[in-house]
């Protein structure tokens, strides 16, 4: 945390969860003393090039007297803000009060200095766009009206960052450099490129949870029965168009197969992606589990395991800490508690759930927070589609002209259902 020496104190309320292009999430919180390490070690992964945009100038490593300055903030006139991916710093943005002529100053200046660093793993995932809206909200607290940013002409990812940003902004170019000039205040514009960037990383976030390319069932039983096994089986039976794992550390390392699946007894043992773990396992045993998808790089979680927040206030903070242990790896979550996930689409027909039948394909899409009443929804559809065919009580409505052309899909959850990150 910071020293007693700064001006203000760790402003707790500027973290947040984003939802990035791709779907995945990230942390985004303000940079401290205690950030040292981790700054060294992100600028170590930064390409050369990328070192150039931002310095101007080689720059191969970053002196003490650079970790210090841009670790050490007042929170008011120095602002620096990290996205995080597993702990880890993904990129950096940091905005310095200047007054005129470009000098340092305090308020009553109301204009900065606007930089970025993006590790060049995670850049075009949008996190560049996803800072500069948080950087620009706490600006804007601490009295802050105009940012003004110095790009190389060569550099048009960040150029284009700026550009569609949606706010009013003056272009001048000089000694070989693009100065950008923006007041911060929100305009119809910025709002609606803030809203549809959200819209679309929301839509890819789910996406990767109802339409994945391969699905782990972590708990899954040696014998017959079981929650897990019988999860392994309903997606199976549903003739799911993807790969399909069993996983258990149980397993005895010469079993390479569970009715036909390939077995593992980690994800880790896993070569290549895994998009979705479905997690069975004992609550006390889901935080490994946890750790072991966002190490593997697995997108989504739908955790069928209970003892949770329908256990009491304990299990309620063991909720609460699996959500923030899934989004410190990017993962997306559905549950704890979870019923699980369908997908009827004939490209994907995923049943990652404790239903025995898939319901007919149509339009319709399912959330549900309790878990008695999308398993009644879904009973009566089935029922009702058994009985006849054109019932009213399933048969697709024709969309709304703002309807997405998605697959339709059906979920269904006794816990907590996907959740939008918390976004300033």
């Amino acid at each position: 945390m910071q020293t007693s020496s700064d001006r203000h104190e760790y402003p707790a309320h500027w973290e947040a969860d984003v939802v990035l292009r791709d779907g995945g999430t990230a942390r985004v919180r303000p940079i401290t003393v205690d950030d040292a390490e981790r700054l060294v070690s992100f600028y170590e992964q930064v390409s050369d090039e990328s070192k150039y945009y931002r310095f101007f100038a080689p720059y191969p490593r970053l002196s003490a007297k650079d970790v210090h300055r841009f670790t050490h903030h007042d929170f008011v006139d120095r602002v620096g803000l990290a996205a995080t991916v597993g702990g880890e710093f993904i990129a950096t943005v940091r905005y310095d009060r200047i007054g005129a002529g470009g000098t340092p100053a305090s308020a009553p200046a109301d204009e900065a200095e606007v930089a970025f660093l993006v590790q060049d793993a995670h850049q075009g995932r949008g996190v560049a766009s996803a800072l500069l809206e948080h950087i620009a909200a706490v600006a804007r607290e601490r009295g802050i009206r105009r940012f003004a940013a110095e790009v190389l002409p060569a550099n048009t990812k960040m150029i284009k960052v700026f550009m569609d940003a949606g706010y009013t902004q003056k272009r001048s170019f000089e000694d070989g450099v693009v100065r950008l000039e923006f007041g911060l205040e929100p305009t119809d514009r910025s709002l609606a490129v803030q809203y549809a960037r959200e819209q679309r990383a929301e839509a890819r976030s789910v996406q990767r949870l109802l339409q994945p390319g391969s699905v782990a069932v972590i708990g899954t039983g040696r014998t017959p029965g079981g929650v897990g096994r019988s999860i392994l089986g309903n997606v199976g039976d549903a003739g799911y168009t993807g790969r399909l794992y069993a996983v258990n550390s149980a397993f005895p390392e010469d079993l390479k197969e569970i009715d036909g699946v390939p077995a593992c007894r980690s994800v880790r043992e896993i070569e290549g992606p895994v998009d979705l773990a479905v997690v069975t396992v004992p609550a006390e045993r889901v935080p490994e589990v946890v750790t072991d998808c966002g190490e593997h790089g697995v997108q989504g979680l739908v955790v069928i395991s209970a003892g949770y927040a329908d256990s009491g206030p304990d299990g309620r903070e063991r909720q609460r800490a699996l959500v923030r242990q899934a989004r410190s790896y990017g993962m997306r979550i559905i549950g704890p508690n979870a019923f699980g996930v369908i997908n009827t689409s004939p490209r994907v027909r995923l049943n990652a759930s404790l239903a025995p039948e898939m319901p007919r394909p149509g339009r319709i899409g399912l959330f549900a927070q309790s878990g008695a009443i999308g398993i009644a929804l879904l009973s009566g559809c089935t029922g009702a589609a058994a009985g006849s065919p054109e019932s009213p009580a399933c048969r697709p409505s024709s969309p709304p002209a703002t309807a997405p052309t998605s697959p339709a899909t059906t979920c269904s959850s006794t816990g907590t259902t996907t959740r939008r990150p918390t976004s300033r």
